[in-house]
């Protein structure tokens, strides 16, 4: 699943994140126009998972 497909996604991958991992809060969410990475990435780190394993449950969704 690339960004753009993550983007177009966004609000069903947000809510079955959250379903999921009850750590992630709504702060953890938020997608700011341009800053996709970066939020994948502290989303990433904080479930502890690596780049590879974050993305296979991206895909799962």
């Amino acid at each position: 699943m690339n960004t753009t497909e993550i983007k177009g996604n966004w609000k069903q991958i947000k809510g079955n994140l959250k379903q999921k991992y009850a750590t992630l809060t709504d702060d953890d969410l938020l997608m700011a126009e341009g800053k996709e990475e970066e939020t994948l990435g502290k989303i990433q780190e904080k479930l502890g998972k690596t780049k590879e394993e974050f993305h296979r449950i991206l895909a799962d969704i």
